[in-house]
């Protein structure tokens, strides 16, 4: 995504009333519809919702279910890792590194390893990505980001002796981020693959989208994407099957101060 992701969200979000700063702190499923509060207190109801949020605000119960969530969806939610992998991109003057995809770092232990994505192999820019994961992004995150930059160069020092200090530096904290508490979903060791399969099937009117909900593609965009299709058809069904014919092209849901708005995208 040599743009980054921001051109296709803009595309997929043209025409649609985007509420940014709703953070949902409440989620009521009724039998005749949902009812969804956000941190300032506002409140929205619809006939269904698809829920879209990361992993680990699952994980964190970040939003209350009201009522709970069956204990086949919570245990799905438990047992579902969730992975961290950041990114510290540094900006340099000029090229200095071999015209390759990957840079890896080799240690003593897995802790210490990890790589460089060269992204002007594919943008022309002279901007290399340090990837830490696991247990080395969280303990980067606990840095701050010119530290973390100063980390980065190091390690790069350690592939490149003659390598020259980055002249700008951006730093993510995934791990710490309230909106995703991770990066993305994994296998844990002894657990079934049919977790995503469960996290994904819906609850009532509740449907759920996003990479941990996807058995062939978790941890991916396009995972998330393709997801995010079938909880709308499944949802546009669910109201086909209790309205009948309407153009449900334009999906909305009703505020207390009685302004209509799409159902949100999920950032992810």
């Amino acid at each position: 995504m040599v743009r980054g992701y921001l051109p296709v969200i803009n595309t997929l979000a043209k025409g649609l009333d985007i509420r940014l700063g709703h953070r949902v702190t409440k989620i009521a499923r009724r039998y005749n519809g949902v009812k969804v509060t956000v941190e300032n207190g506002r409140s929205f109801v619809a006939d269904a919702a698809i829920v879209a949020a990361p992993l680990g605000v699952l994980k964190a119960k970040a939003i209350t279910f009201e009522p709970k969530l069956p204990e086949w969806k919570e245990t799905a939610i438990a047992d579902l890792g969730i992975g961290i992998e950041n990114k510290i991109v540094l900006h340099f003057e000029k090229v200095f590194w071999p015209n390759v995809e990957f840079l890896g770092v080799v240690a003593d232990t897995s802790y210490g390893c990890s790589y460089f994505l060269n992204l002007h192999k594919a943008t022309g820019h002279s901007v290399l990505v340090y990837m830490p994961a696991g247990q080395l992004a969280k303990d980067i995150e606990k840095m701050s980001d010119e530290a973390a930059a100063n980390f980065a160069y190091i390690q790069l020092k350690r592939i490149l002796p003659n390598a020259s200090a980055p002249i700008q530096y951006l730093v993510s904290h995934w791990g710490t981020d309230v909106d995703s508490l991770g990066s993305y979903s994994y296998d844990t060791v002894g657990k079934s693959h049919d977790l995503y399969e469960r996290l994904r099937i819906p609850v009532d009117n509740l449907f759920f989208a996003g990479e941990a909900t996807s058995s062939n593609f978790p941890g991916s965009v396009h995972g998330a994407f393709s997801t995010g299709l079938m909880a709308a058809e499944d949802c546009r069904m669910r109201v086909l099957e209790r309205y009948g014919e309407l153009d449900l092209f334009q999906p909305v849901m009703g505020e207390e101060a009685s302004v209509s708005v799409p159902l949100l995208i999920s950032r992810l």
